[in-house]
């Protein structure tokens, strides 16, 4: 046989894809991530069965109560032994910085060592705090870390925050406050913010609509560049997340160069997911174009978008209505008669102003500045009441409130499609069938056959 038709030598494993420090550091088998979904979709059930498979993923804070998140810590590590990998969701804040200070507090509390950080458009306090308190000098004056950040992000501007020291101006505040000490920060002044970035393109939920083949290889550039600026003792990893879902698709983004990957959609329509029969049923069915996009409800006056189902569901047309009304009037009372009427009726089930009391009541409870705004405001008062369509059609669909379908919010990505048509005809083609470590290792391990026998194909050509 000549040589242009030998086989490669080497077999190509899944846990020879990606960084192999990436599986050091965690103490996983792959790598690869399932991230975090919204209000515990990413479950305690889905993080266990992960983390017992040696496989990294975070459980999903946002949209929780500290409460809620603290019980969700408990059981997780009561579940896990010593070893096995697991992560919080830090989910930026950005109307609530003592929030973001607390949940840090709480993640210190517990001795939570991998968070995912998700919607942060700069370094907050709460951040630093995580990072920085806990760092030590190792007797070769390298800086022990043991509270990592993976940062998901989807604009260069990000990266560049993630990529650099914390920031000067965030150190001396939390000096100040004690919440850290002089020598917390000045050896933060020789860390990056995070451990690994992971890009996300194409997503469900948040998303800047980019696409993954071109950011990636333009974060890997920030990347080298940050570490020669710096000089850091060790090289942050950059990973792939959206649109993975079949084996070509992650083969692709490690071909390009990924250090890990991530998974979201494809999680979300399995046995563990923390949401409902009836959601899963519908992601179940979808294809590839069955997405929309809207505006994101955290951010509506943002002007941040979020990728949803759109297949058999009204939502989406709705949610950009609102934001159209929002934009185009001032108040709630320049609605005509009509518009007002089929918001209550269709939209809402109830006056405006019961929604109102309703976003009141909740508001003085956690944030009594955002009412003491609307009231002086009626823009905001009218954002605020529309924004209450969004929270109450996720909490919709996480119920699976049967009547009321139409206006389930579900954050999705067109990956669930792709991975539907792969699983067509197969045992995985019901969610009943589908649980995330399995997925995960078809993946992983098809992505590696894919790779080899391209390899393979290249090099008899």
């Amino acid at each position: 046989m000549t040589t242009e038709h030998r086989r490669p030598s080497a077999r190509i494993g899944p846990e020879k894809l990606g960084d192999p420090g990436f599986q050091k550091t965690y103490r996983v088998r792959y790598s690869y991530t399932a991230g975090a979904m919204y209000k515990g979709i990413s479950s305690v059930a889905l993080v266990v069965r992960m983390g017992k498979s040696m496989l990294l993923s975070f459980f999903g804070t946002g949209g929780l109560s500290l409460q809620e998140t603290e019980a969700g810590i408990l059981r997780i590590q009561s579940e896990l032994s010593d070893g096995q990998p697991y992560g919080m969701n830090f989910l930026a804040d950005p109307g609530d910085p003592e929030r973001e200070i607390a949940r840090a507090n709480l993640y210190l509390k517990y001795g939570i060592r991998n968070i995912e950080a998700s919607a942060f458009t700069q370094i907050t306090p709460g951040l630093v705090r995580y990072r920085v308190s806990t760092l030590a000098a190792n007797p070769d004056s390298s800086i022990h870390v043991p509270n990592r950040i993976i940062a998901k992000l989807s604009h260069p501007k990000v990266a560049e925050a993630f990529l650099s020291p914390p920031p000067e101006k965030l150190l001396a505040q939390l000096v100040s406050a004690s919440l850290i000490t002089e020598q917390h920060a000045s050896m933060a002044r020789r860390i990056p913010m995070a451990d690994d970035v992971c890009v996300e393109a194409d997503s469900g939920g948040h998303t800047d609509k980019g696409v993954g083949w071109v950011l990636l290889p333009a974060i890997i550039h920030l990347r080298d560049e940050a570490r020669a600026k710096h000089g850091y003792q060790h090289r942050v990893r950059v990973g792939l997340a959206g649109g993975i879902g079949t084996p070509q698709a992650a083969a692709g983004a490690f071909a390009l160069g990924a250090d890990f990957i991530g998974t979201g959609s494809i999680n979300q329509c399995t046995v563990e997911a923390g949401t409902s029969d009836l959601v899963k049923e519908l992601l179940q069915d979808m294809d590839i174009h069955d997405t929309a996009m809207i505006p994101a409800g955290d951010m509506f006056e943002l002007g941040a978008r979020a990728q949803v189902l759109r297949k058999g569901l009204l939502f989406p047309g709705r949610a950009n209505r609102l934001y159209d009304l929002w934009r185009h009037h001032q108040s709630l009372d320049e609605l005509d008669d009509k518009t007002r009427a089929e918001l209550e009726r269709k939209y809402f089930k109830r006056s405006l102003e019961q929604v109102y009391e309703d976003v009141k009541a909740y508001h003085l409870q956690r944030r009594p500045a955002e009412i003491h705004r609307a009231e002086r405001d009626p823009k905001h008062k009218m954002a605020l009441v529309f924004k209450w369509y969004f929270a109450h059609t996720s909490n919709l669909a996480l119920r699976g409130v049967a009547e009321r379908k139409v206006d389930f919010q579900i954050h999705c990505g067109p990956a669930l499609g792709s991975f539907n048509r792969w699983v067509r005809g197969t045992q995985h083609e019901s969610w009943r069938n589908r649980h995330v470590d399995d997925i995960a290792e078809m993946l992983m391990q098809q992505a590696a056959a894919t790779l080899e026998q391209r390899l393979y194909a290249c090099s008899v050509e």
